[in-house]
């Protein structure tokens, strides 16, 4: 039998580190059970964005207010253990039709708080010289960011495990621990572990372990590709994406898209995004979504035609059918809660959903409604929505 905790997380991704990580600080034991490795999820196979500038108005858009405070108050003194970037993103725009839904996005985020300013193209040119010649307009967000992923997972996990945390690895959930309708834990390959708290944190297969407990939350995973470039001097100084891509972020299409989003890192190396098909948990390597994205960045900054690329990764982005991350408890299935959902923003997220969860978690108020992000609103559980394709996290 293994000691009971207050809070049992299922995943080691960035999301549930920050969780474990929160709910340590209000004092909480916690055991974090990850089937395979910390990080070795979604976490693992994305390029670590904190961004502002792809939000549109509403509750996403305040979580990520929220979030970005956290990055920048409670976990600023671990920043450079993850490589935390103030390096600002450009969204530009290369058509009229661009210019004007770029326009539209700019001015509502501006009445709603975010700082954005248009930049003309002289302008562009000094923050980034190599820019294609096409490019008609851009805006500026000098708060977007950039981590490293895995480096977030890792020291989050490492600070969780100074408080007391217990992380058990290669570690496969198979079934809930009920008393009457109420979840008191889970049952696992390695036996059962005990909590009046249990949290989905299994992104992109949230929806298999929500159907272990009898409820809907359909999350499906969303293949994404990057592609990483030869070392090189500095070449692109900030984090550059076209103004198509935050209509593909909204978009429920489940065919290939692709438009680029281009950035440096601080080890020379240049990546290349983004793509998005949702193929269930196909593996395979989709050459056409790499010629787009090969295309798209060339199109964006010519001088990359001359580039060579060394690597490629791919992986799957917990997507949402409303394109709302799914947090909070699940009154459906008492003791359970969720925190999943977030497709390519949760990274960003993470610091404000750990931050959050682990206040209501304490029996807090937290900082900010969790209402919007209610798993219940996706109403009763259904077996035809379950992911069949890969097991459970």
């Amino acid at each position: 039998m293994n000691a009971p905790s207050d809070v049992i997380v299922i995943g080691a991704g960035v999301i549930g580190s920050a969780i474990a990580y929160f709910a340590t600080q209000q004092g909480l034991s916690v055991t974090v059970l990850e089937r395979g490795l910390p990080a070795s999820g979604t976490s693992s196979a994305c390029e670590g964005n904190i961004l502002v500038s792809d939000k549109e108005l509403g509750p996403e858009l305040e979580l990520t207010k929220f979030s970005l405070d956290t990055w920048r108050g409670d976990l600023a003194e671990h920043a450079s253990h993850w490589e935390f970037e103030s390096k600002g993103g450009i969204i530009v725009a290369s058509r009229e039709s661009s210019m004007a839904s770029l326009d539209r996005l700019t001015k509502a985020q501006t009445n709603h708080g975010i700082d954005v300013e248009w930049v003309d193209i002289p302008r562009l040119r000094e923050f980034e010289p190599n820019i294609s010649p096409n490019a008609l307009g851009a805006a500026w967000y000098p708060d977007d960011c950039q981590v490293q992923p895995m480096l977030v997972a890792g020291h989050l996990l490492k600070l969780a495990r100074a408080a007391g945390a217990k992380v058990q690895t290669h570690t496969m959930v198979t079934g809930f621990v009920r008393n009457g309708g109420t979840v008191t834990g889970v049952k696992t390959d390695r036996g059962e572990f005990h909590a009046p708290a249990v949290v989905n944190a299994a992104g992109s297969w949230s929806e298999d372990i929500a159907a272990l407990a009898g409820v809907n939350v359909p999350v499906k995973p969303r293949k994404g590709f990057v592609m990483v470039t030869e070392p090189l001097p500095p070449m692109v100084h900030h984090k550059v994406y076209a103004a198509e891509y935050v209509d593909n972020v909204g978009s429920s299409d489940a065919g290939l898209q692709s438009s680029p989003v281009v950035e440096g890192t601080p080890a020379g190396s240049i990546l290349i995004g983004s793509s998005r098909e949702r193929v269930g948990f196909d593996r395979s390597v989709n050459t056409d979504a790499l010629r787009q994205m090969a295309a798209n960045a060339i199109a964006l900054f010519p001088f990359l035609e001359n580039t060579r690329i060394i690597r490629h990764y791919h992986g799957f982005r917990p997507y949402c059918p409303d394109h709302l991350p799914v947090i909070g408890h699940d009154p459906r299935a008492p003791g359970l809660w969720h925190a999943s959902g977030y497709e390519g923003a949760g990274i960003g997220l993470s610091a404000g959903t750990g931050k959050l969860v682990a206040q209501a978690l304490a029996g807090l108020p937290p900082d900010m409604s969790l209402v919007p992000f209610a798993p219940e609103r996706f109403g009763e559980f259904t077996p035809a929505g379950k992911n069949h394709q890969e097991s459970a996290a």
